[in-house]
Parts: structure tokens; C-alpha cells; sequence
């Protein structure tokens, strides 16, 4: 008899067991009820076709299943495992009494459960032990109270063997019921961890990803090292920033980072990083090189947050030449900004007693004998020239609105060839024209273009001697709606040094200049959404380039 209770009590076990066979194949939660109502019911009826009978009393472990599925199928189940179980069990009822006793623990079994179910499948797996546990003391002490109604009215013979037995049972349904839902509830917490763990490893996974795509793509060179020195990663910035391009990926990742650096090229990534590997604070460096370029090195070192011990060093390095011309252009417009306020305050200060002055010198001159009329032109000539200077510089600093009108660039050009061929005669200069096919209509103002076209020419006829010739093209540039104006001499041409600087106001190349006639051709360019760039070889000439672009309608 002891052999068929182990049996049972193994039976007892598959539900649990079949849950985990089940998941591990499906992977799907909501299988649970289906397969904890099923296997239940398996092992309910396996339990009751095993029963052992002593004396008309059923030895068996068929109410752990029931009590089991019922609490993890829920109500649909519970319906199908007491149907099952009193389907089995009529056949069995002998007497009257027994069946009033058998319907009314049906009754309260399945009353009991409906309120019970909820909670259980909502509970912790603690909770769901501690209801179990409740629950199946309850029935044993049904059992226990239905043995002694049964030994006491059929006058049963109670022997050792039949209460050590039935000892064992009770004890052995406790313990399959608390294995059971342990089971289930271990696995089902043990495989949501995994799923967690899993979750939040892809989730991990993809920041990497985006990081390591962020650190790849972007224009900053990276290069990171660990606290032994070993090269973690560089990207191709690094590469070609601060390695030369001369190395492939996996020729660099793994070297440390001062054998794989040379000495003297390469010295301040070397002495950067050994820094930060020392902790010291994030170090910054500027760095020119050789193609006129500007770096802005700066190494820092990684900490692990708890320790504070730090596990490497990163060594970024960013080409910042661009941010330094863009500096350069903004103390220019600074510059004209600073221009613009002095001349609005100057301007009628000085203006209306020149022109006082020069009233008063040419009523002189008119009173003056012959042989003093030299001086009194070289008086007015300058004070034209002062007044002149002073009318460039409310050009270039006033930030006037301007009427803009539809029309062509080579009709100003056309308009403005027989002065300038007059200017250039008197100097023994040619100008050849050369203007280009077609050209569209662009938004302009006429007297600002002549002004420009002007300045341009006489700085080019100055910059050269005689039988110097003066060129003027015009080209169109159709995929980029871009009209180019050209003005090429055959001067000196301008250095280097001076080309750097050639725009910026007051600074000029000529005795008498001003320094203003180029930066107001930039700013009438600027006015008529275009640019000025120049060409210059010393001793061959210099081309100054103006760029209109057409804007879209």
C-alpha cells in the first residue's frame, strides 16, 4: 500500500511538472490555466483509479490536484474538475449519508474557491504558498472529521498500519500541494527574471549601439583607452585627426597607447592621456597644424562612480578652424558695428562745418590774388577728400534699407564701361570686357552695383603702371543660379599676410587709401546676397571675385 500513496503522491507532481514543460516549449503565460486545469484533472482521476481501500475507507490524494488546478485554472476549470471529480466519485457513494456528506463539501469546496481564486492569482508567491497551506489543513481536517464519523458509525477496525497511513497521506498531500505551487511560482518568478534580465540586456544593448554609432559618426575624434593604457576604441575621426589615417581599425584596438603613439609627433596625445590616467582634471590644448588647421585636444579620465577609481581616459580632439574664422568674422562686424555707431554720431558734427570751411575757403579763394589760388584748390581738394572719406564711411556703417529692382548685372557693366575706359586712358590702361552669354535678372540696386563695380576697377587700375590691362568677365553658373563677376589686373598682386586682411576696414595697401573702399564692396556684395573672394600672386596680379546668388522665388 505504501508504494501506491508514493505513486500518488508523484502524481500529485505533474501538474507542476507539466507546466514547466509546457512553458519551456510555448513561452506563453497565458497557457497556465489551460495546462495547470488539464494536468489536474490527468492526475485527479490517475490518484482516484489508485486508490487503496481499507475497510470501505479511500486512501488517495485525489483533492491536491483539485485543489490545485482549481486555484490556477480558475472558475472554468474549477466547473470542469468538480464535474470530473463527482462524475468518478458517485460510483463509490454507498450509503445515504455519505452522498449528504459528499455533495455538501462539493457545495463548499466549490462556493469556498469562487472567493478565493481572485486573490490567489493576484497574490506573491509567499501569499500563494500561505493560502494553500490554509486551504489544504482545511480539507484534512474534513478528511480527518470524516474517518472518525466513518470509524465510529461502521465500527471500522483501527489498527497501527491504517493510522500511520493515513498519518502519511495527510502529510504527503501538505507536501505536494506546497511542492506544487512552489514549483509553479519559483519557476514562473525564475523565467520573469530571466525575461527581465533579457529586456533589459536589449534594452542595454541598443543604448550601446546608439552610442557606439554616436561616437563613429560624429566630427569629433574620440580615442579611449583603459586604465592599463590599452586602446577601447577609437573612431574614424580619430583615425584620420589624431593617428594620420595611416592604421586600420584592428591595427590600433588593443596596443597601448604610448608604444603605438611616436614620440614627438604625436607627443601631446601621449602626454594628454598619461595626465588623465592620473586622475588630474580635464586638460585642454590648441594645436596648429601643418595645413593651417586648429585642434582643440582636451583628455579627461573615467571613474568607476562607487570607488572612484579610475578604469581609463578619453582623449578628444576637435578641429575648431572653422569656429576660429567664424571668431575672426564676428570681431569684423564688430568692428563695423563699432564704425556704424561712430559714424552716427559724427556725421553731422563734422559734415555741416566742412562744408562752412569750404564755403568760406572758395569766397577767399575768389578775393585772393593769382599767385595764391594753388594753395586755396589744395585746401578744397582736401577737404572734398575728407568729405569724400567721410561719405564711405556712413556707406559702409549705415544699415540703410535698400530699393531693390529687378535688372541686369551687364547693363550696369555696359553703363559703366565708358568712364571707367576714361579713367583708364588717362592712366595709358586697356579694359577689356568679356560678358557672358545670358544672365538672369537679379534684385538690385543700381547706384550700390555701380559703387562696387566702380571700387573693384580703380583699385585694380591703381594696383597697376601703365600698359597694365584690366579685365572684366561674367560667367553663369546655371545649376546653382550663381552669376560670378571677375575683375582681374596685372598689378603687384597682394601677399599673403595682406590678403588676410585686405577687408577689414582701415587697413589698406595704399599711401592715400582709406581702407574702406573693400570693406564697403563686401557689404554692398553682403546687401545683395553675394560675396567677394580674391586671387592674388605677387607679381602677376590679383582677381577679385563676386558671386551673386539668384534667389528663389
Amino acid at each position: 500500500m505504501l508504494k501506491e500513496l508514493l505513486l500518488q503522491f508523484f502524481i500529485t507532481l505533474v501538474p507542476a511538472f507539466a507546466f514547466q514543460l509546457w512553458h519551456n516549449s510555448s513561452r506563453y503565460w497565458r497557457s497556465i490555466p489551460v495546462v495547470m486545469g488539464l494536468s489536474s484533472c490527468i492526475a485527479m482521476a490517475l490518484c482516484m483509479i489508485f486508490t487503496q481501500d481499507y475497510y470501505g475507507c479511500e486512501l488517495n490524494f485525489r483533492l491536491t490536484p483539485l485543489l490545485i488546478g482549481s486555484l490556477y485554472g480558475g472558475p472554468y476549470y474549477l466547473l470542469l474538475l468538480s464535474g470530473v471529480y463527482t462524475a468518478l466519485r458517485i460510483p463509490y457513494l454507498d450509503s445515504t449519508g455519505e452522498t449528504i456528506v459528499f455533495v455538501a463539501f462539493m457545495l463548499i469546496f466549490i462556493i469556498g474557491m469562487l472567493a478565493v481564486i481572485g486573490p490567489f492569482q493576484r497574490a506573491n508567491q509567499r501569499s500563494k504558498i500561505r493560502m494553500v497551506m490554509q486551504l489544504i489543513s482545511g480539507i484534512c481536517g474534513f478528511v480527518v472529521l470524516s474517518f472518525t464519523v466513518a470509524v465510529i458509525t461502521t465500527n471500522m477496525p483501527v489498527t497501527t498500519e491504517f493510522v500511520l497511513l493515513f498519518i502519511l497521506m495527510l502529510v504527503m498531500s501538505v507536501m505536494s500541494s506546497w511542492i506544487s505551487v512552489y514549483a509553479v511560482e519559483s519557476y514562473k518568478e525564475n523565467t520573469q527574471l530571466h525575461y527581465d534580465v533579457k529586456r533589459v540586456s536589449n534594452s542595454y544593448q541598443q543604448e550601446v549601439e546608439k552610442l557606439q554609432q554616436l561616437i563613429d559618426q560624429t566630427n569629433i575624434a574620440i580615442i579611449l583607452v583603459n586604465q592599463h593604457g590599452k586602446i577601447t576604441h577609437v573612431n574614424k575621426m580619430g583615425i584620420r585627426l589624431l593617428i594620420d589615417g595611416q592604421y586600420e581599425l584592428s591595427d590600433i584596438i588593443g596596443q597601448y597607447f604610448h608604444e603605438f603613439f611616436c614620440e614627438g609627433k604625436h607627443e601631446t596625445n601621449i602626454r594628454l592621456l598619461r595626465e588623465a590616467l592620473r586622475g588630474q582634471s580635464p586638460v585642454h590644448e590648441f594645436l596648429q597644424i601643418e595645413d593651417n588647421s586648429t585642434l582643440l585636444k582636451t583628455a579627461f579620465c573615467i571613474r568607476n562612480l562607487q570607488t572612484n577609481v579610475v578604469t581609463g581616459a578619453v582623449l578628444l580632439a576637435q578641429d575648431i578652424t572653422e569656429l576660429s574664422l567664424l571668431r575672426s568674422e564676428v570681431g569684423r562686424m564688430e568692428r563695423l558695428s563699432l564704425i556704424g555707431q561712430m559714424a552716427a554720431s559724427i556725421t553731422h558734427e563734422i559734415r555741416n562745418p566742412m562744408a562752412v570751411i569750404r564755403g568760406f575757403v572758395q569766397l577767399m579763394r575768389e578775393r585772393s590774388p593769382d599767385n595764391q589760388q594753388a594753395y586755396f584748390r589744395i585746401v578744397m581738394d582736401e577737404l572734398d577728400r575728407a568729405n569724400t572719406i567721410i561719405s564711405d564711411f556712413l556707406s559702409l556703417a549705415q544699415n540703410r534699407a535698400l530699393t531693390m529692382e529687378e535688372g541686369s548685372l551687364h547693363d550696369i557693366i555696359r553703363e559703366m564701361v565708358p568712364l571707367l575706359n576714361a579713367d583708364a586712358n588717362m592712366r595709358g590702361q586697356t579694359i577689356d570686357v568679356e560678358l557672358c552669354d545670358y544672365i538672369p535678372f537679379i534684385p538690385l540696386n543700381e547706384k550700390e552695383i555701380k559703387q562696387l563695380l566702380l571700387n573693384l576697377a580703380r583699385n585694380g587700375m591703381e594696383a597697376m603702371n601703365e600698359k597694365g590691362r584690366l579685365y572684366i568677365h561674367t560667367t553663369y553658373i546655371a545649376d546653382k543660379e550663381e552669376i560670378v563677376l571677375r575683375i582681374q589686373d596685372q598689378g603687384t598682386g597682394i601677399s599673403e599676410e595682406q590678403k588676410k586682411r585686405i577687408f577689414d576696414p582701415f587697413f589698406s595697401t595704399k599711401t592715400q587709401g582709406t581702407g574702406l573702399g573693400l570693406p564697403l564692396c563686401v557689404s554692398i556684395a553682403e546687401r545683395h546676397n553675394g560675396r567677394i573672394n580674391v586671387e592674388s600672386e605677387q607679381g602677376v596680379g590679383t582677381t577679385f571675385i563676386v558671386s551673386f546668388t539668384r534667389q528663389s522665388a
